[in-house]
């Protein structure tokens, strides 16, 4: 193509034109208002009648819909451009649901977006040193997006991922006495033959392996996204996320985990737009909703659900974002020893059912019947419906919505919901146990956490005790610990210790891509994994991870030498759980001798952060280990980051 070709396009001036007659009519304003009002006011008028809202509705209330939604989609639903991800891709029919609610209730509906990443897209890349950096700046963005509408009433938010949910839960935390709605973005079906996106995430590792075919890993990798939206079928992250608004009153009762694209869907969104209308009625704010008590009911559906372990990360924040206490390790142990495991879904099984058959069981309000009825909850906490979680419970208990369901999921796959979300005595019965342990250890001074769950039960002794003693094979990046995977390199109970992993090395990134090699390969059910990074929701395996202080900050596991004997014990009774390094070559010693040791060790000299760490990333790294670091929830504290900096000038001009 020429110059020429790529730059001419015709006589298109000619119909060009410099004027317009503009909006018919006239701005609803009154002297007072012209005396009395910001300028910026009296020009949002302006604007919104430029944009073609009716001039004679210009005083109605105005409501902001902020939205994740990604990717331009045809009238028909076909793609003109792609999204990141399937998650946000028919989000923005939720935001057209909604505002047509509020402008058939004479209100002015506003939307904007911050769109998301896909960490199931950048496993593997360096796209994933920014994941979770980004939940930060996209909250912020959000926060901006919000403020900047200074005429706004309320909000409602729409997200559905892994990053996307709790950026904008921690948002909508910050609102304080405006009344905001979260509305869950929903989940993907199934597959009708084939793989569900988390397993299918493994093609790779198999096909290297020799377990499956280029066209059986060709044909699985294109059907695992059954349906064009909503999060993956796993109870990873972005279900999580959904269950944890719910669970703090932020989103309508059995609102989480709804299919995507589907008319129960979408009435989420309008049923949404009218509880932030009966919100402002009633006097209702964000304030009122989140509370230290809907903190702790979150955090024990969490438990219940046996969800993902990036949730450590996202309440502390979403606490913080709210002006409340951020949960400690204690607060999460004590949650996690009294609150039975009650959900039976992927990928922690026994059977393994997808979110959208959860969803069909009851998913949130369900467990939450037999929750209140154990005594576990706070029910007298508000929530965005105006009322009580245990008026919203006693609606769910005699609703023809939950029978219909029950029925629903009976009909279509033959699953009694029963066998989905136990009772306590029935998850007893079946074997299941608390969900999720916080192994310390001379290797983990400063805690560390496995969901114990996911520990091949043919590894349990008798005694429910996971132990396992083995060789460590060290790692410094993702990328070498996948190659020796899949060429053969990692043996029958090994210890894979992948370091550099955290905030400081790789903006504490997640190793699916390592754990679901792992979870897939016949002899790799009896390797173990320490590292300080984190893990998708969807991981299974003995996966030790968050270990803290990570390598590059000092930590005693970027002490740890190749072959190097450590010992690892996770109790699932009790919970009680422990990694130690108790040998060097031939020899061995108690876990105190280790911590000896590792003391009179250096750091090992190779240690660095990863090669394609952005100075976006490294920034994010010091704002968060200034803020409380991983265990805080890696959020911004302002006040410690501005006494941290002040006192660094302090130092700097007495020098």
């Amino acid at each position: 193509m020429t110059l020429q070709q790529l730059l001419d396009g015709g006589n298109d001036w000619e119909t060009l034109r410099t004027h317009d007659a503009g909006p018919q009519g006239a701005l609803p304003i009154t002297p007072e208002m012209l005396l009395q009002q910001p300028s910026g006011n009296l020009f949002g008028l302006s604007q919104n009648a430029g944009m073609g809202w009716d001039p004679a509705r210009l005083r109605d209330p105005e409501y902001l819909i902020l939205s994740t939604h990604g990717g331009l989609r045809a009238a028909d639903g076909t793609p003109i451009a792609l999204g990141f991800h399937t998650g946000h891709w028919e989000v923005g029919l939720l935001v057209a649901e909604a505002a047509r609610t509020l402008r058939d209730r004479h209100a002015i509906p506003f939307a904007g977006a911050c769109t998301d990443p896909c960490d199931g897209r950048t496993q593997g890349t360096a796209g994933m040193l920014d994941s979770l950096p980004y939940r930060n700046d996209a909250a912020m963005v959000l926060r901006r997006l919000m403020r900047s509408l200074p005429t706004r009433r309320g909000v409602i938010g729409i997200a559905t991922c892994d990053k996307g949910l709790p950026a904008m839960m921690m948002a909508l935390a910050s609102s304080g006495e405006y009344p905001s709605v979260l509305v869950p973005g929903g989940v993907t079906l199934l597959p009708e033959s084939g793989e569900d996106a988390g397993k299918v995430q493994t093609i790779g590792a198999r096909y290297a392996q020799g377990q499956i075919s280029l066209e059986a890993a060709a044909e699985m990798g294109c059907r695992a996204c059954a349906s064009p939206g909503g999060g993956c079928q796993f109870l990873g992250t972005a279900a999580t996320s959904q269950v944890v608004g719910e669970a703090l009153g932020l989103s309508l009762p059995h609102s989480a985990l709804a299919p995507s694209g589907q008319q129960v869907w979408l009435r989420a969104a309008a049923q949404s737009a009218e509880a932030i209308l009966r919100m402002t009625q009633l006097g209702i704010g964000t304030r009122d909703v989140l509370t230290d008590a809907a903190i702790r009911n979150a955090m024990v559906v969490h438990a219940a659900f046996g969800g993902s372990t990036n949730l450590l990360l996202h309440i502390p924040a979403i606490a913080h974002a709210a002006g409340l206490k951020r949960p400690s390790t204690e607060d999460w142990i004590a949650v996690n020893r009294s609150v039975p495991r009650l959900v039976d879904a992927l990928p922690n099984g026994p059977v393994g059912y997808a979110t959208v058959q959860v969803f069909l069981a009851g998913a949130v309000p369900e467990v939450m019947l037999h929750l209140r009825r154990a005594g576990l909850l706070d029910t007298s906490v508000r929530t965005v419906t105006g009322e009580t979680l245990d008026a919203n419970l006693d609606w769910w208990e005699q609703t023809e919505r939950r029978r219909g369901m029950r029925q629903r999921l009976r009909d279509l796959d033959g699953i009694d919901a029963d066998d989905v979300i136990f009772s306590p005595d029935g998850a007893r019965a079946r074997g299941l146990t608390s969900t999720v342990s916080f192994p310390v250890g001379n290797l983990a001074p400063e805690g560390s956490v496995i969901k114990s769950t996911s520990i091949d039960p043919t590894l349990i002794d008798a005694d429910g005790v996971y132990r396992h003693t083995g060789p460590a094979r060290v790692f410094l990046t993702e990328e070498d610990a996948i190659r020796a995977i899949k060429a053969g390199e990692v043996s029958h109970g090994d210890v894979m210790v992948m370091i550099c992993g955290g905030p400081m090395g790789a903006g504490m990134q997640e190793v699916y891509q390592v754990t679901s090699a792992l979870k897939n390969l016949p002899f790799c059910k009896h390797v173990a994994v320490l590292t300080d990074a984190r893990f998708s929701g969807v991981s299974t395996g003995a996966c030790i991870g968050h270990i803290s202080p990570e390598a590059l900050a000092g930590g005693p596991i970027g002490k740890v030498r190749e072959g190097d004997t450590i010992h690892i014990t996770v109790n699932r009774t009790t919970l009680n759980a422990s990694v130690d390094l108790v040998g060097e070559g031939d020899e061995t010693f108690p876990a105190e001798e280790g911590a000896r040791r590792l003391a009179m060790r250096s750091l090992r000299d190779d240690l660095h952060p990863h090669p394609a760490m952005t100075n976006d990333t490294r920034l994010w790294a010091a704002l968060v280990q200034a803020s409380g670091g991983v265990w805080g929830g890696c959020v911004y504290d302002a006040d410690a980051v501005i006494t941290k900096l002040a006192r660094g000038a302090n130092a700097a001009t007495k020098e």
